[in-house]
């Protein structure tokens, strides 16, 4: 029996038609950090490769920062905010469980009535949402997708650990996806490994905070609750990424058709200028592709870092309008997911 169901009338093919992003006024120098762990400068340079990181005020709230982000991506994509039919925000760091930040930016940006909602995916969400805005776009679902990957990780920072204090920022950035007359977004390569869930973590879930949840709740040296915070296995973080993540980018070009000499530039989630670099030499990446290396002065921003790495680069001309990206994300759950785009 024929299906009464009319096909979708979207776009062939979607593509970054924008980008923008935000970074915190606050600059925070490796000396601020060593004032709170038992280290040193040269210790969280060669470990990690910050030199500093962003950290939000509180007027920064992740709403406000994915505004200006949002902002900025829809004046370089040259479409009205009521061009937007749907807004997918991921982040782990807007403390309200619900309703979604996402319905409120779709509201304040003058979107009128767009689909809007967040996920949680961690450090590969901002991957996860450019892999669902392009559903939505040949769908016909939307025609113009917003997606924003947003943190304020300094409020899920616990600076007397010695080893993640050093690690995380705050910022927000910002694509705009929409339709295009050729090919310019391949197949996601994305997935998930929960047996390894316990590897990067939230210190006490939110419902721990009740009293008598949780036998032990942690408490720092003036007896007072410590709020939760993230926690890592580094060396079993280091070894999955190094080596898991690039078999992932491997099979993220092959899905585009495309080999490693084809590509322009590449942006992989801003964890550890180690891990990036090991990327590099497994990938075999020739010298001509510009790499992101944005985690130096940005440090990891989780969702964010992929669309923040991918504005620095194309706003101080390291990469182009047109350049073959590939971009790859991977983090807590653990999740990861790739994909290769032309820039916008």
């Amino acid at each position: 029996m024929p299906s009464k169901i009319e096909p979708g009338k979207g776009s062939a093919y979607p593509r970054i038609l924008g980008v923008g992003g935000y970074r915190p006024t606050r600059v925070v120098p490796n000396e601020e950090i060593l004032k709170h762990i038992d280290s040193s400068d040269e210790w969280i340079r060669s470990r990690s490769g910050i030199a500093t990181r962003h950290w939000a005020g509180p007027e920064e709230t992740v709403a406000q920062m994915s505004l200006e982000a949002a902002g900025k991506a829809v004046a370089s994509a040259g479409i009205a905010p009521e061009q937007i039919g749907a807004v997918v925000i991921s982040t782990v760091s807007h403390f309200k469980q619900t309703p979604s930040i996402a319905t409120e930016i779709a509201h304040r940006l003058g979107a009128g009535k767009a689909a809007a909602f967040d996920i949680s995916a961690a450090c590969a969400g901002f991957v996860y949402g450019l892999t669902i805005a392009k559903g939505l776009v040949v769908d016909g679902s939307a025609d113009h997708v917003l997606v924003i990957g947003v943190e304020r990780l300094s409020d899920l920072t616990d600076v007397t650990d010695r080893s993640t204090a050093f690690l995380f920022g705050d910022g927000a950035g910002a694509v705009v996806v929409g339709p295009s007359d050729v090919p310019a977004m391949g197949p996601s390569v994305w997935g998930s490994e929960g047996d390894k869930a316990d590897v990067i973590t939230q210190t006490v879930p939110w419902d721990g905070f009740r009293v008598g949840a949780v036998a032990e709740l942690p408490l720092g040296e003036d007896g007072e609750l410590k709020f939760p915070a993230i926690r890592q296995e580094g060396q079993t973080v280091f070894r999955w990424a190094v080596f898991e993540m690039a078999k992932v980018a491997a099979q993220a070009l092959e899905a585009a058709g495309i080999s490693p000499g084809d590509l322009d530039v590449f942006i992989p989630h801003q964890a550890n200028m180690r891990i990036i670099d090991s990327m590099v030499k497994t990938l075999k990446l020739p010298e001509h592709v510009t790499v992101a290396r944005d985690v130096e002065t940005t440090g990891n921003t989780s969702a964010a870092s992929i669309p923040l790495a991918m504005e620095r680069l194309l706003a101080t001309g390291q990469a182009k309008s047109g350049d073959t990206a590939l971009v790859i994300g991977f983090g807590a759950g653990l999740v990861y997911a790739a994909t290769v785009v032309t820039l916008p």
